[in-house]
Parts: C-alpha cells; structure tokens; sequence
C-alpha cells in the first residue's frame, strides 16, 4: 500500500533505500500506470474528453474511475468504503516519516478533506479534480471536469466496468 500511495513521487528507480514490501508496491503502481494507459477501454474515455482537456485528459479519466471504484465500493469489497478509508488514512498517518515531501504534503490534504470517501460522489470528484487544477502548470481545466462525468456519466461507467475486471486480472497476473 505505501509503495502504490508514494509511486508517483518517485522519480526512475531511486527507491533502493525501500524495503522489498514498498518498492513492489511502486512496481505494481507502474504496471498499472502502463496497462491502463495503453487500454482500449480507456483510451475511449480519454478520447472523449482529450479536445477539451489535451493532455490532462488521461488524468481526469483515472479520477471518474476512482468514482466508480468508490461509489460502488460494496461490489469489489467486503468492507464498506468507510470502514476501509479510515483503516487506509490511520496505516499511512502510521508510516508518513518515510514518505517524499510531496507525498506528506498531499496526505495532509488527502485526509483533511476526505478524498477517498469523496470519490464516490460527483460533488468530491468535482472538489478533487478542481484542487488538481490548482496545481497544474498550465492551464487545465479540470475544474471543469465533473461536467463532462454527468453528461456522459453512462458512457464512463460502463467503461469502467469493462476495464476493471480486466485490472483487478492482470494485477493477480503481476504478482
């Protein structure tokens, strides 16, 4: 878990200074970075939105199907999604002295507005997608993202359900 949470401020492979546990992590982050950026399936959500949004496109398209995963959360966990968000924050508080700066920082915000339960609704995709947009370099209007999530919100979602049974596969695959 820490090592998927911290992947993406991990530059090249400068996590030698890991343990085994964490830098799998960050490998199976990747792997699942490369398969979902060069899928079928989601390059159809990408494509829909990349006029608009460009090169941000592949980013809002992770976030819409975080709302999938997330509102439909009792359909690929015994958990409820309350019960795992609280476990999920209380393990990462636990570890954060080993996390990147940027990582520390995000949790920070991550916890104080409660992006992974947030998720399930379009409202907190809306509040995620608009913090995103803040800290991009150029203009990306992903602030105006969850928009285009409600016009098409079908469209995404059964995108979604086609992608993620082949994920959750290839992820089993990895190990």
């Amino acid at each position: 878990m820490i090592g998927n949470f911290i992947a993406d401020h991990i530059k090249g492979n400068h996590y030698s200074n890991y343990s085994e546990g964490i830098i799998n992590g960050i490998k199976l982050h990747r792997l699942i970075d490369a398969f979902t950026d060069t899928h079928p399936v989601v390059e159809e959500s990408k494509k829909r939105l990349r006029p608009y949004f460009h090169k941000y496109s592949p980013v809002i398209v992770d976030v819409f199907y975080d709302h999938f995963l997330a509102k439909n959360w009792q359909h690929y966990h015994h958990e409820l999604l309350k019960n795992y968000v609280e476990y999920v924050y209380s393990f990462l508080q636990k570890n954060h002295n080993i996390f990147p700066d940027k990582t520390k920082h995000m949790l920070t915000y991550m916890i104080q507005y409660n992006w992974l339960e947030g998720y399930a609704t379009v409202e907190g995709i809306n509040r995620v997608l608009t913090g995103m947009s803040r800290r991009t370099k150029f203009e990306s209007k992903m602030n105006e993202a969850a928009a285009f999530l409600e016009k098409d919100y079908v469209l995404y979602k059964n995108e979604f359900e086609k992608f993620f049974p082949e994920l959750k596969t290839f992820c089993k695959m990895s190990d």
